[in-house]
């Protein structure tokens, strides 16, 4: 896939410059007005979007708090009501009667008691029922407040609320089904209700019968059953403990996009986090936001479903006209521009034509652009390279001869170098003649030396090429400091082909001679210079270690700064950076630092030289460089 984007881009690339300017400059104009075009066309639809989203998340978040509120203050209703009832002792006393009472007793206490408790049902018009049931077959039921439990034994909320031990359980229920069925013939059953049950205990641990509060949905939860808000955009619904839906009998959203109750379940379930919250879905191609809420007292889930269809295509709408507005625009632009850069790319159309009669061979002509600008600029320096073009044509022949003087000069060195060499040869044979080896072993060395500068015919070099070199110039150092110095060399015989920069080992084996005996107690305890080799994964490390008088801590970290290049380790031992041309200081690390450089310049960064060193015990210099043996890859 990647390799053909790649191909299809270079295509287009083609194709683009094969187009006249005048096409391209129209291109570049249509897409430099596109691009900002669409990238505020896309942040105005983002964030029409997120506003419209924002405030219908907070709408439906202010009518489920209001729904929660209204719910709070039934559920406090419902409780209060239930702890009157339960408040008078009379009530308790005819509950847990040991005996049967008399009609005198039933009078009385259906006058008073029940009365009171009817007042209080009637007081809150909410409360649909109060309700208190006993086993207790020695007392008269009294409709509709006191019956019997073996009424209501089939219910399923039955054994729940026993095994509660006075604790409070609510119920949702379908139907609002009357006790006493044939007594009440006509009671309305089909309509949902929330129930408030509680097992009445006296004293504490004894069942004495069952409380009863019921309310209907439609006054427990009034904005649910209220009916259909925003016009049928959306609908509340009411899910239990035990998952069962209630919704208003005329609210038809949900049916209409045909969610069933199985659906909007399961994206509740799905997206729960937390108490309170909103999320979006999709059904039948019909986006949904669906806000809810968690009434922890009842267990129950309150959600308001919203059909967002009919938002996004005003967004839509919306966005479409923002896109056609600047498709016109980028109409209108093109035409004006394609006329417009027609006038201005006249003059350089002509100053085109000129350029190629010059590519022809044409160079003996002048013309006049006039105006100014970037054309008129261009034209008069086109006119100063003529000039200059044939001001060169002259000069060509002059310079011909130059360069035969050169290549005459260069065959001469040649010459005289192997007039030098001749000459040590015939030195090096008088020494033999004479019985001097030691005169004689130097000039080899000196002549090879010599050989091995003056002939550059490469940058690279292997790596036992390098180290004769240094062999020779220990050699010739030898005379100087009267053998004072010894030449270790522990390289493995695979690594002698090694590739590596022409005179890279030189001069960091003369540095270490030169400052390593500077001082006589290193040439009386003699020095030694160790050369060795190690491979380092892709990467070889060359050491040079001397034993020579070292430098302290500081000083080698001044001198890897100056190898690095950092100005300030200059600046702060008095020392400048010297021209090419300038003589390098003793002891200031220039050196070095162009060997550093040299490596990292044909190498890379990777690799380089860095300096260790004890004061008084020794010196070693590490160059780091790419792992290539020359005769085998």
């Amino acid at each position: 896939m990647a390799r053909w984007l790649r191909m299809l881009a270079r295509e287009c690339l083609f194709k683009l410059e094969r187009l006249s300017l005048q096409k391209r400059l129209i291109i570049a104009y249509i897409l430099i007005l596109l691009l900002p075009s669409l990238l505020i066309s896309f942040y105005i639809f983002n964030e029409l979007n997120d506003n419209y989203m924002k405030d219908i998340v907070k709408k439906n978040e202010n009518q489920l708090e209001i729904e929660r509120i209204n719910l709070n203050n039934n559920i406090e209703t419902m409780e209060r009501a239930a702890q009157l009832s339960l408040s008078d002792k009379e009530v308790l006393y005819y509950l847990e009667r040991t005996s049967e009472p008399d009609a005198a007793e039933l009078i009385a206490f259906d006058t008073t008691v029940v009365s009171n408790i009817l007042r209080l049902q009637f007081n809150n018009p909410n409360i649909e029922h109060i309700r208190l049931f006993s086993n207790n077959k020695r007392i008269n039921e009294i409709w509709p407040v006191i019956l019997l439990e073996k009424r209501m034994q089939a219910e399923p909320w039955y054994k729940k609320v026993n095994e509660l031990n006075g604790t409070e359980w609510w119920y949702f229920d379908r139907m609002d089904r009357e006790p006493i069925r044939p007594v009440v013939a006509d009671a309305k059953e089909y309509r949902p209700k929330l129930s408030l049950l509680r097992e009445i205990e006296y004293p504490t641990g004894r069942h004495v019968g069952i409380m009863q509060v019921d309310m209907l949905l439609t006054n427990a939860f009034p904005n649910v059953y209220r009916g259909a808000n925003d016009e049928g955009g959306s609908q509340m619904v009411i899910f239990d403990r035990e998952g069962k839906m209630f919704s208003g009998p005329n609210e038809t959203l949900l049916a209409d996009n045909g969610l069933t109750e199985a659906d909007v379940r399961g994206e509740l379930n799905a997206h729960l986090s937390g108490a309170q919250g909103h999320y979006l879905f999709t059904r039948n191609k019909t986006p949904f936001l669906s806000n809810y809420i968690y009434a922890e007292k009842i267990d129950a889930y309150v959600l308001n479903v919203v059909s967002l269809k009919h938002v996004f295509a005003d967004i839509n709408r919306t966005r479409n006209k923002i896109i056609y507005a600047n498709i016109g625009l980028l109409v209108i632009l093109s035409i004006a521009t394609y006329f417009l850069n027609a006038l201005i790319l006249k003059k350089l159309h002509m100053l085109a034509h000129f350029m190629k009669k010059v590519r022809q061979g044409d160079f003996d002509f002048d013309f006049t652009i006039r105006g100014g600008g970037e054309v008129g600029e261009l034209a008069h320096h086109f006119r100063k390279m003529l000039k200059k073009i044939n001001e060169l044509i002259a000069d060509a022949v002059t310079k011909q001869a130059a360069s035969k003087e050169t290549e005459l000069r260069s065959l001469r060195n040649q010459i005289d170098s192997h007039f030098l060499y001749n000459t040590l040869e015939n030195i090096k044979m008088l020494a033999e003649i004479e019985n001097q080896p030691v005169i004689s072993d130097a000039l080899t060395s000196l002549g090879g030396m010599m050989r091995y500068n003056l002939r550059w015919t490469s940058e690279y070099v292997r790596l036992k090429d390098e180290l004769g070199h240094i062999a020779n110039y220990i050699a010739v150092m030898n005379l100087r400091f009267d053998h004072a110095i010894t030449l270790n060399i522990d390289v493995p015989a695979e690594y002698l082909n090694q590739e590596l920069l022409k005179m890279s080992l030189q001069p960091v084996v003369e540095n270490a001679v030169k400052h390593g005996m500077k001082f006589k107690s290193s040439e009386a305890r003699g020095m030694v210079v160790c050369i060795s080799a190690a491979r380092d994964v892709h990467a070889i490390a060359i050491d040079i270690a001397d034993n020579g008088v070292g430098m302290t801590a500081e000083a080698a970290g001044r001198l890897n700064r100056k190898i690095a290049g950092d100005e300030s380790a200059f600046a702060a031992s008095g020392d400048r950076l010297a021209l090419p041309h300038e003589k390098q200081s003793e002891g200031s690390g220039i050196g070095l630092r162009n060997v550093h450089q040299r490596i990292q310049l044909f190498y890379g960064k990777d690799y380089g030289l860095f300096v260790e060193s004890r004061e008084g015990e020794c010196t070693r210099v590490r160059l780091r460089i790419p792992y290539y043996i020359v005769s085998g890859g």
